[in-house]
């Protein structure tokens, strides 16, 4: 074991556990799937209620994988699509600090996730228990990149944003 080992598991034990917390919110926090949904709706992801489970099953998914180190590169790619999202449909327009509701909190999470593409989940992890090779720079790039795009396209055909209330005369 190593300084990076130990550092990179950290950080896996810090941001997985997070995303899979914040899948479980949805089902389960308050309100349950159905505020989320509602939630949803009111944010324009059409159709609501299946953002509202790809979401969750996405975020508990991607958390896990990226908690136990198995699948590292395409596994930020999900972390980097998801806070994508919840920048142009929740912080967008804030400024920076999420004590404002600002995207201080998914940039940072995003920017992690590419970082552990990166560097790789260390030697603690079931990629390097399996022997498998999904991280380094490529897959930084394609966590980055593939992110972006595959929120990008999602959003391109399901996010239907209510329009502002006119103002009143």
């Amino acid at each position: 074991m190593t300084e990076i080992d130990l550092g990179m598991l950290l950080i896996r034990l810090a941001l997985g556990p997070m995303l899979v917390v914040h899948g479980l919110n949805k089902v389960w926090g308050p309100g349950g799937l159905a505020g989320t949904t509602g939630w949803f709706a009111g944010i324009g992801l059409r159709p609501a209620w299946l953002h509202a489970r790809v979401a969750a099953v996405t975020e508990i998914g991607a958390g896990t994988l990226l908690t136990l180190g198995l699948l590292t590169g395409p596994v930020a790619t999900a972390f980097v699509g998801l806070m994508v999202v919840a920048w142009r449909t929740d912080h967008r327009g804030k400024g920076y600090f999420v004590f404002k509701g600002g995207a201080e909190y998914v940039v940072l999470v995003a920017l992690i996730a590419v970082g552990v593409a990166a560097v790789g989940p260390g030697e603690w992890s079931l990629d390097a228990l399996l022997g498998l090779d999904v991280s380094g720079a490529v897959w930084a790039t394609v966590a980055g990149v593939g992110g972006v795009l595959a929120a990008g396209l999602m959003l391109a055909a399901c996010y239907r944003p209510s329009a502002p209330d006119a103002p009143q005369p």
